[in-house]
């Protein structure tokens, strides 16, 4: 196997685990705000922690020019968006 291609395959698989961290978290970010789930479950409290860990770093960035449109926040869609396009586009198929 060449090093080159199971570089761009650890690449890829990482961001596609990044996106998905993503979508949990807004869903469960929903989730916390509309009541259904509570952190004050252990359980919760600690995914919650861990999703907030991996994905802030990334949409810190985006969300200090992109404001929040109605409460509501648009930065994880804009760097979904982004990570797609790299995936499909600069990232080369394995």
């Amino acid at each position: 196997m060449d090093p080159l291609a199971f570089v761009i395959f650890i690449v890829r698989a990482l961001l596609e685990l990044l996106v998905w961290a993503i979508i949990i978290s807004a869903i469960l970010s929903w989730l916390v705000a509309f009541n259904v789930i509570n952190v004050r479950n252990g359980f919760v409290y600690s995914l919650v922690r861990t999703l907030e860990g991996v994905t802030r770093p990334v949409l810190a960035p985006f969300q200090r020019f992109i404001p929040p449109l109605g409460g509501i926040d648009l930065s994880p869609i804009v760097v979904i968006l982004l990570i797609q396009g790299a995936l499909r586009y600069l990232i080369p198929q394995v």
